[in-house]
């Protein structure tokens, strides 16, 4: 029933939906942070990023990447795939019920609500994933900025 969200989500799911997403937070951020003091880095460099990338920050590394690599695509994997078919599942579901919509109106205000959400959505996945997963291959280091602020201050 995903058009009836107003019932379904409680205080209490939202609640504890936010907590869930605060500890796997810290505890993502404490898993690369004692990945990235591992490492050494040969000599002052500059990140040309408006903040500090996590990749960008292990491409500067001298040592052994390999294990810092692997835990950035596998924790890209689980916390944005995951959300990601959860998104698809949701808006498949949402599509479903809005074919049984019999107005003509209904179904447009149904999908203009959906489709602003959609291409925001899309625009957070597209970059953010683009950023992380693209981190081994050459990219230019201003695209790869601009792309950054795209999933980190132009969708919130």
């Amino acid at each position: 029933q995903p058009l009836h969200y107003m019932v379904i989500m409680k205080t209490q799911l939202c609640a504890l939906l936010v907590l869930l997403s605060w500890i796997v937070s810290v505890l993502y951020s404490l898993l690369q942070t004692s990945m990235v003091l591992r490492l050494s880095f040969c000599t002052e460099m500059a990140i040309p990023h408006f903040f500090c990338e996590l990749n960008q920050m292990i491409q500067l590394a001298c040592s052994d990447t390999f294990l810092n690599n692997m835990v950035m695509y596998l924790a890209t994997v689980l916390l944005a795939g995951g959300p990601f078919l959860g998104i698809l599942y949701s808006y498949s579901q949402i599509v479903s019920s809005i074919h049984r919509i019999s107005s003509a109106q209904g179904k447009y205000k149904a999908f203009s609500t959906c489709a602003s959400h959609l291409s925001v959505v899309s625009l957070f996945y597209c970059t953010g994933l683009g950023v992380y997963l693209s981190s081994a291959a050459t990219q230019s280091s201003h695209s790869s900025a601009v792309a950054s602020v795209i999933y980190t201050v132009v969708t919130p």
